[in-house]
């Protein structure tokens, strides 16, 4: 990781971020390069260089492609200033290695650029906990990135290693294919709804579901276990309507998916709430940063296997269809007449 070279800022750190008295007068005397061999740098295995010279190297297996993504995460538009540090450490990586996990790649290293509006050390010490926790279970490692001043703003490059070829895309469903999802749908959703104050949830319910917007699982062992089953993927993070079209425009097929089965899979115990409001945020919720996916109807026993080979829930949800569009049905086959959206950033 480098230090900033861009200018300082002098903004007041936001509610999620003030530092005590005794941490501010550290971080007059703490610099950049301090912060981050405080709480960023560790040895690598996969980077000859490590944390510290321009550029990380990596060295993929022969045979083997890299995949690369990146993700941003903003104070306000992707978390609430109060979240734990040490949940948004685990997410901030989370949301990266479900992209991985979407292309059936085995996570190998990332970087990460970090702009905060000061130096505040129990919440710089609760997320690069949460962040390294993460990081530790599924083998993969810091090997560079950058550090400034300014609004709270976290952004991962994950870098990952797939077998030429193997890689699980979004083009390549069929007409016929079942659509599956992996765990649940919905609760990530219902939790952004409670804070708004939309809806009412017991507190045993709330702090479920917030648990579940807050730390997602990244289903990287089930996407490992999909290659060479699943015919495409695409992870749920904006909401299952939206991102399951990413799979039907690159794929050119249309869908026919069951509105209840999807509902259906929303963790959280909500009696008091309506059909459509568990609708919406099963089919349209995002966060949920699980895997819907298809494959040929012949393959079912194999995603089943791969699920529990995986620890991980499959359910099937739909088929894949020639005539392009999206149709939603009801457990009963009839037509869903409810509108769903997709969280975009510029809407």
């Amino acid at each position: 990781m480098k230090g900033g070279r861009h200018g300082e800022s002098t903004r007041t750190p936001p509610a999620g971020l003030q530092a005590s008295a005794t941490a501010t007068a550290y971080a007059r005397r703490m610099g950049e390069f301090d912060l981050i061999t405080r709480y960023f740098k560790r040895p690598a295995v996969r980077s000859p260089l490590g944390v510290g010279d321009d550029c990380a190297l990596l060295a993929p297996a022969p045979g083997m492609q890299l995949a690369v993504s990146c993700d941003m995460l903003v104070e306000g538009r992707h978390f609430l200033s109060t979240v734990d540090p040490a949940r948004l450490g685990h997410k901030a990586l989370a949301v990266n290695l479900s992209d991985l996990a979407a292309c059936g790649a085995k996570p190998l290293a990332f970087t990460l650029a970090l702009a905060l509006p000061g130096v505040d050390e129990p919440w710089l010490e609760g997320f690069s906990r949460g962040l390294f926790a993460l990081a530790d279970a599924h083998g993969c490692e810091v090997v560079g990135g950058d550090t400034t001043r300014g609004p709270l703003n976290i952004c991962i490059t994950v870098f990952g290693e797939v077998p030429a070829g193997a890689a699980l895309l979004r083009s390549g469903a069929r007409a016929g294919d079942d659509i599956w999802v992996s765990g649940t749908l919905g609760d990530a959703r219902l939790a952004l709804e409670a804070f708004r104050g939309t809806v009412a949830l017991p507190a045993e319910a709330f702090e479920s579901a917030r648990a579940r917007m807050e730390q997602p699982t990244p289903r990287v062992a089930l996407g490992l276990a999909l290659r060479g089953i699943a015919s495409s993927a695409v992870d749920v993070s904006d909401g299952l309507i939206g991102d399951l079209g990413h799979i039907l425009a690159s794929s050119g097929v249309g869908a026919t998916l069951d509105a209840d089965a999807a509902t259906a899979l929303i963790a959280v115990e909500a009696p008091s709430l309506s059909t459509e409001i568990l609708r919406t945020c099963a089919l349209s919720g995002g966060d949920d940063y699980e895997l819907v996916f298809t494959a040929a109807p012949s393959a079912r026993d194999a995603v089943t296997q791969a699920g529990a080979g995986s620890a991980t829930r499959v359910t099937r949800i739909g088929r894949i269809e020639a005539a392009a569009g999206l149709r939603i049905v009801d457990a009963a086959g009839a037509p869903v007449s409810q509108r769903f959206g997709s969280f975009d950033h510029f809407v």
